[in-house]
């Protein structure tokens, strides 16, 4: 390195600036005076070797830092002693414990880093907020002692950003020492602006929710404020379609906090701890007079099977990440991004008996995920609301290392009729495929939509509009399998090939009509066949009658029309559609010009 000084200074000078320098760059200077070109000054740096100790000083923590280290070690204890005591009993973890169950090392992730899991979590990148509301229960000249109920260490909530399974995601967890995980106004604002980093990275959010809601004696500030609670679900809404969210719930989300579940994308329930529901059962009995406890009210078996609210249930807090790392695997980390591809791996049973899965008779059930077995890639089949609307299948799959979402009618449960919860919970699916760029695959064999008073009051047309939206407002990839039985508006709502689909196949069982053969004979002859007095002759008369329709709805016709692109051998489903995904998969599509549609 050369520098130059003033023509004035000192032989002695110029050494001791040649000196310093050289010390302070860690390279060897050469220093010049004025404009001259003479060396008046220089110093070599010695390299003493890669083994070399470094210098060391005296210097070490201060007060100042071992004081800070103080307090930190204190929030992170959490709130009184007497409430962690208590999680044990109800089945739960420490927040600090959980999310070194989430984000720590291997070895830390039984959740047993400590006796408060103050230990930080290897996978957290930072948290922030954590001395929010400080001063209000931990001023100068105070101990903070473990039976102080009035700990509000990080005002009860948790945010930050952390690893999880070779991802980067920002984080949220509520504290149930802390005032039952309640929701107050500094950690209503953490939360807020863990929200708004969110849309600004790009980066998936996970929720681990376990909150009684607002805290009530401290709203001020708050619930209605332009930057209060209610901007969770604003932040929500924006978020949604953006980045996956994705919530986790370890206990009773009362009120406010039972709208993150609901407004994510993927919510997973606990059995026996999770609950969620619009009011407590103290308040359910104070306005309606009905008692009931809170499991029975919202709890993981009342979303996963009635509501449609819980799309997995685990059987405990290592379960619920169990079923995240697995669900991750199929999704981006913005709608920028294409989902994660993984290796090949053949089907779990071979497709050289599909043929055999499909019984000949269009009424017959059979169980369609041993139709989905010989397709997908093996172990990659992973169902969501499978307990809520059961005569749809949606689930995320692999077909060659590609994810797919998978909506299949189900022929084991009320023959594969489409109902109203099933329309919705397909429709909610293919929203979300549809929003992270994961391509569609419709596997159909339904009787078409159901039909009845019941279903009528339960908006079976209103539902089933939202299916049909879906499917036709979805850009991704789409292919189409008719499996068998595609009848009346179902075929619709399954991508049939009035809905731009990339592809439309069918199996030798495939057949498309209006309605079944039984329904059309009877529409169509019931007065010839009531004139037919010989009942032998009436069952000729309708044998014929029913072969002749199915002649005419038969695949083979439709192909022939060229309504559908190809009837493919069953044992060779699997190779034709990873064919298809591969060479559709830069497909590029667009919708009308418009602000949005009208139909959620």
């Amino acid at each position: 390195m050369k520098v130059r000084i003033g023509q004035a200074a000192s032989e002695e000078e110029a050494s001791a600036i040649a000196a310093a320098l050289a010390e302070h760059v860690g390279d060897s200077v050469e220093v010049y005076a004025g404009d001259d070109d003479e060396l008046v000054a220089s110093h070599e740096v010695t390299d003493s070797g890669d083994d070399a100790p470094a210098e060391t000083d005296d210097l070490g923590p201060t007060e100042r830092e071992e004081k800070i280290r103080e307090e930190i070690a204190d929030i992170e204890a959490g709130g009184p002693k007497k409430y962690r005591d208590r999680l044990e009993e109800q089945g739960k973890l420490f927040v600090r414990d959980r999310l070194d169950l989430w984000f720590g090392d291997e070895d830390d992730a039984d959740g047993t880093s400590g006796e408060t899991g103050s230990g930080a979590a290897g996978g957290i990148h930072f948290e922030d907020g954590k001395f929010a509301n400080f001063d209000a229960w931990h001023p100068d000249g105070t101990d903070g002692s473990e039976d102080d109920g009035d700990r509000l260490p990080g005002d009860g909530l948790l945010t930050g950003a952390a690893e999880f399974e070779g991802r980067d995601l920002h984080f949220m967890a509520n504290d149930f020492t802390v005032k039952a995980g309640s929701m107050a106004e500094k950690g209503v604002e953490k939360f807020l602006r863990m929200q708004q980093r969110a849309l600004k990275s790009g980066r998936p959010v996970l929720y681990l929710m376990d909150s009684s809601g607002a805290r009530i004696d401290q709203q001020r500030g708050f619930f209605a404020n332009r930057e209060g609670i209610g901007k969770y679900y604003y932040n929500h809404s924006m978020l949604s379609g953006r980045v996956p969210q994705i919530c986790v719930l370890y206990g009773p989300c009362i009120a406010g906090a039972a709208y993150t579940p609901v407004f994510s994308d993927f919510t997973v329930m606990v059995e026996g701890v999770s609950a969620m529901a619009i009011a407590s059962p103290r308040m359910v009995k104070m306005v309606t007079g009905e008692d009931i406890d809170m499991q029975d009210l919202g709890g993981a078996k009342v979303h996963a099977e009635h509501s449609g609210s819980a799309d997995l249930v685990a059987r405990d807090e290592e379960h619920a990440r169990e079923l995240v790392a697995q669900l991750v695997t199929y999704l981006p980390d913005s709608a920028d991004d294409d989902p994660p591809r993984s290796e090949p791996k053949p089907p779990k049973l071979s497709p050289q008996g599909i043929d055999s899965v499909i019984p000949e008779s269009p009424n017959k059930g059979y169980d369609m995920e041993d139709l989905i077995d010989r397709v997908v890639d093996s172990g990659s089949y992973f169902p969501l609301q499978r307990d809520y609307g059961e005569e749809i299948i949606t689930a995320f799959a692999r077909i060659d290392g590609r994810p797919v979402g998978i909506v299949a009618n189900q022929p084991a449960h009320r023959a594969g009729a489409i109902f109203p919860d099933a329309a919705e919970k397909a429709a909610g699916f293919i929203w979300t495929c549809d929003a992270y760029n994961i391509p569609l695959l419709y596997l159909c064999d339904t009787p078409g939509f159901m039909a009845g008073s019941q279903v009528e009051k339960d908006a079976i047309l209103e539902k089933g509009k939202k299916f049909i939206y879906a499917t036709s407002s979805a850009t991704v990839p789409k292919q189409t399998v008719v499996a068998r039985k595609a009848y009346g508006a179902g075929i619709y709502a399954m991508g049939g090939p009035a809905y731009d689909p990339e592809s439309t196949i069918a199996l030798p069982s495939g057949e498309i009509a209006v309605m079944g053969p039984e329904a059309a004979i009877n529409a169509v002859y019931r007065r010839k066949i009531d004139e037919i007095d010989d009942e032998a002759e009436r069952e000729r008369f309708v044998e014929e009658k029913r072969e002749e329709y199915r002649h005419d709805i038969d695949a083979h016709r439709m192909a022939s029309e060229v309504v559908i692109d190809d009837i493919v051998p069953p044992s060779e489903l699997r190779d034709e559609l990873a064919a298809r995904f591969a060479f559709y998969e830069g497909v590029e599509k667009e919708l009308p010009d418009k602000k949005h549609g009208t139909i959620l």
